[in-house]
């Protein structure tokens, strides 16, 4: 597919090292037309600024899949904000929280750290691509 222009830092936030979801989103993300920037996993929230910064990024997209995202993930709009990064788009998703907790309280209080999407375990990546676009007005 031909590239859209847009650019996506992506990586495993915290202590987690799942990498085999993160190379399954950063191909699905790539033939979707993206230019991907992969951080890796075990990655800190200064190491998705960074990345964003330099690469001059219009989103990044963390992905939690040990359950300690919400811990990992406070205070990075602010981080992003501080950075210069002010109308960057940030996503998150995966199992981002420990415990049984209802999926809308979750949304909510990921939202109001300043996270414009927030994914429920197990959603396709293809969904988050599409958000994507439609939040970087790139035409289908």
């Amino acid at each position: 597919m031909e590239k859209n222009g847009k650019k996506v830092v992506i990586g495993v936030i915290g202590s987690d090292c799942h990498a085999v979801g993160n190379k399954i989103i950063d191909h699905v993300l790539a033939k979707q037309g993206f230019d991907v920037v992969n951080i890796g996993v075990l990655s800190p929230q200064e190491d998705f600024i960074n990345a964003a910064v330099e690469t001059n990024a219009d989103a990044i997209i963390v992905s939690s899949l040990y359950g300690h995202g919400e811990l990992d993930c406070q205070g990075m709009r602010e981080k992003c904000q501080e950075a210069g990064l002010k109308d960057i788009t940030l996503y998150v998703g995966g199992n981002i929280v420990v415990g049984k907790q209802t999926w809308e309280d979750v949304e909510k209080r990921f939202e109001s750290m300043g996270f414009d999407r927030v994914y429920a375990p197990g959603t396709p990546i293809e969904i988050t691509a599409k958000d994507l676009k439609k939040d970087l007005s790139i035409a289908e």
